[in-house]
């Protein structure tokens, strides 16, 4: 009995899989009606011209192109003090984001340790009609949060470009 229900699920897959890779290349038809609209369908109909497209080829499929004679080539020698020298400008600009990085920390720490303040003056009047004037400081919210929300987008910023620089590196050859 279990081989029964294996090979009839087994039947039912290779049907399916059949009718799936018939469906990959099923015929394509074009049609376009009166207002100018174009229906791309699998089912034949009044008016529309069947396309015959060709099916796609796998990667390993594609016919391998070989470099022409007359295109310059590199010796390894050149090559490699060309490698030589991105590392070093990969190298250059790592120790500059870093620093770049530490740099907007600090500046991200002075930032939330100072919020923003300002004085306000305001004149107050007494019972007795006697005026004074009184000065308050106020702290401004919103353009505290404004600030540091700048402050961390830099430092996410430096941060996404360490990141992407040692990766860079990484697929760089080492030649030391």
């Amino acid at each position: 009995m279990k081989k029964t229900k294996i090979s009839f699920f087994a039947a039912i897959f290779v049907v399916m899989a059949a009718t799936l890779v018939a469906n990959a290349y099923a015929e394509i038809y074009k049609h376009v009606d009166p207002d100018g609209r174009i229906t791309y369908s699998n089912a034949p109909m009044k008016g529309a011209k069947r396309l015959y497209l060709d099916p796609p080829l796998s990667p390993s499929a594609k016919a391998r192109v070989a470099t022409p004679d007359n295109f310059p080539k590199v010796d390894s020698r050149a090559q490699k003090e060309r490698d030589l020298g991105r590392r070093k400008i990969l190298e250059d600009e790592l120790a500059a984001e870093e620093k770049l990085l530490a740099e907007a920390g600090q500046a991200l720490k002075e930032g939330e340790e100072n919020p923003e303040v300002s004085k306000v003056s305001r004149t107050i009047t007494d019972k007795d009609g006697k005026s004074s004037v009184v000065t308050e400081t106020r702290r401004n919210v919103a353009k505290y949060e404004e600030k540091i929300k700048k402050l961390k987008e830099q430092v996410a910023l430096h941060e996404k470009n360490i990141v992407a620089l040692k990766k860079e590196l990484a697929s760089v050859v080492s030649l030391k």
